[in-house]
């Protein structure tokens, strides 16, 4: 077989170990699993249960033979083995630790950087609350929840490699200075030139459309709605098409000049983003509370029936008008036409496909966020103030008089932000968020917190910081090159559990927050933003659990000539320290680092 190297993945291990125990045609079952919890990992890495294998050997009995080809395996992505065993819970294996170290902690750079698989494709990202949103006293916990998924998102696939688009604009500077303060950073001017003429073509399209008329008064009443311009009829069109994954309640809609604006400048951006990525594609997913999904349904359709009106549109004028139609209205309606029909623009029987793979438009829904014990409702600006005084409640009764220092502001804001990013992020999107505001809620010390992630992040920082102080006054040696660090001297099980749990599942941990389902069938899609939280929640637990027994650059401990393992295990914690500041889901490096605050 190839021989091992690259970078080490758990996918691609598993994926190996499955291989090797495949005896028919077709994919190989999946059989094994990567152990995670410290007991196990003491005498085993992988696991093969016994109910798993006994549908592929008699008796679960796995041959010698096979046995010593899992030993002997050699491909790209997985580690070396030292050994694999027929045990009474399965076939167990265990990696060669010490090789696995030296591969790993030897290609820092390597091994910390995710993967980027998009080959700059393009996807917007709207943030449906923003378009209504008017001032920060309408902003309710449910849609700060949905801009804070929204933002999440925009950053792991980035990091992927996507171009992600931002829509709406949000211009408002008390608008723009709140979301600086939750580490939002949101386009304040749009990307594309929204001209008012194209709301006048969309009216011109709906005018044609069987499915719109201009409203008139109903039977009792006195006068129209403000702004309304058309009522179109979605359960006709919603039959017509087969679509699948609407609320069957979905009815008339009334078209206001507001949801003409809104879709002309979703339109502008998908024809400006389709243009410049590859192959002209470009997805939307609409990032909705779960209040305003309904009607973000509604205009998910009408932005359905005008792509479909424009085709038809100008299908009709070529027929009738032939070379007499006039520039502009070719043009539009010619610019109107999503890119996929170009490819495709009828069926077999000569009409409009409406598969969904030809626009391309996802919803993610985020489920509501409510308050425990609360009389009244709390706003978005109210929790973070909140948030706000009762982090710096708890720093003081941490550290005292140093809170007072003018750096420490910063420092709160930070932490501020990560805890409300923890609490909106690490629970499902789709599922209910019950938010407890009293004091004891919040602390430096709670391992689930956004400030337990960023303090041991900033521990590590000053760890190295500390280090380098030590090495510059002569109390310890200068870092030797990591090809002369001796890894065999790592056996603490702490040092075996952040490599294997943190540091080698590091880019598939992003690759898996960055999936989108864009091609499953319906509207709605869900995505795994709770990912990066978790992983980060876990990754201090267990750091903090090492640290607390081992400590490294304890300056009363041992001098560092009697700490053999001293420099693997700053490498290893270097490491660690990557991981956690490229995932840090405040979107900023901690501030501890910039100005020197010394955190224990």
């Amino acid at each position: 077989m190839e021989t091992g190297g690259g970078r080490f993945g758990v996918s691609e291990t598993l994926g190996a170990l499955n291989a090797a125990l495949k005896k028919k045609p077709g994919p190989p079952a999946s059989v094994w699993f990567k152990e995670s919890s410290a007991r196990n990992l003491r005498s085993r890495d992988f696991l093969a249960p016994q109910a798993a294998l006994r549908p592929l050997f008699p008796g679960g009995q796995v041959p010698k033979d096979i046995i010593e080809d899992v030993i002997s395996l050699k491909c790209p992505g997985v580690p070396p083995l030292q050994s694999c065993q027929q045990t009474p819970l399965g076939l167990t294996v265990q990696l060669q630790r010490p090789a696995a170290f030296q591969q790993v902690l030897n290609s820092i750079a390597e091994f910390t950087k995710p993967f980027q698989s998009a080959g700059g494709q393009s996807i917007i990202l709207n943030c449906t609350p923003l378009w209504s949103w008017r001032s920060l006293d309408m902003l309710s916990l449910s849609n700060l929840r949905a801009i804070l998924v929204t933002d999440h998102l925009a950053e792991v696939l980035r990091i992927q490699g996507l171009n992600v688009h931002l829509v709406p604009a949000v211009p408002d500077e008390g608008i723009q200075k709140f979301l600086h303060q939750l580490r939002v950073d949101w386009p304040s001017e749009l990307e594309t030139t929204f001209i008012p003429e194209d709301v006048l073509a969309l009216k011109q399209v709906l005018s044609q459309c069987p499915y719109a008329t201009v409203p008139g008064l109903e039977p009792g009443q006195t006068r129209l709605a403000d702004d309304v311009i058309f009522k179109v009829h979605l359960k006709n069109f919603l039959a017509q098409q087969s679509l699948e994954g609407y609320d069957p309640n979905l009815d008339v809609c009334l078209v206001t000049e507001e949801k003409l604006r809104v879709l002309a400048q979703l339109r502008q951006m998908a024809l400006r983003c389709a243009g410049t990525g590859p192959g002209g594609c470009c997805r939307v997913v609409h990032v909705v509370s779960c209040e305003g999904e309904f009607q973000q349904q509604q205009v998910d359709l009408l932005w359905r029936m005008l792509d479909l009106g424009a085709h038809t549109a100008l299908q009709e004028e070529l027929m009738v008008k032939g070379d007499r139609i006039s520039l502009k209205t070719f043009l539009f309606l010619l610019c109107s036409l999503p890119l996929p029909f170009w490819s495709s623009t009828t069926d077999e029987k000569g009409s409009v496909p409406a598969s969904e793979d030809l626009d391309a438009k996802k919803h993610l829904v985020c489920g509501p966020v409510k308050v425990a014990n609360s009389p009244s409702p709390v706003g978005a600006p109210q929790y973070f103030q909140l948030r706000r005084c009762q982090m710096y409640e708890a720093s003081v009764m941490k550290y005292g008089d140093l809170v007072q220092d003018n750096s420490w502001t910063e420092i709160i804001s930070v932490l501020t932000s990560a805890a409300m990013r923890f609490e909106m992020l690490s629970t499902a999107h789709q599922s209910q968020i019950f938010l407890n505001l009293e004091d004891s809620s919040i602390s430096t010390k709670g391992t689930k917190s956004g400030a337990f992630v960023m303090y041991n992040c900033a521990r590590l920082a000053t760890l190295f910081k500390t280090y380098q102080q030590a090495v510059e006054q002569g109390a310890y040696p200068a870092f030797p090159p990591a090809s002369e660090l001796n890894f065999s001297l790592l056996r603490e099980e702490g040092e075996w559990l952040l490599l294997f749990n943190y540091i080698l599942p590091f880019p598939e941990t992003l690759s898996q927050a960055a999936q989108l389902p864009l091609s499953s069938k319906g509207i709605r899609i869900t995505a795994s933003t709770e990912a990066v939280c978790k992983f980060l929640i876990h990754l201090s637990m267990d750091f903090s659990s090492y640290y607390n027994r081992v400590h490294i650059l304890g300056v009363s401990r041992d001098p560092p000539g009697k700490q053999p393992a001293l420099p693997a295990r700053q490498q290893q914690l270097l490491l660690s320290l990557s991981s956690c500041r490229l995932q840090c889901p405040t979107g900023h490096a901690p501030p501890w680092e910039a100005n020197g605050t010394a955190v224990h």
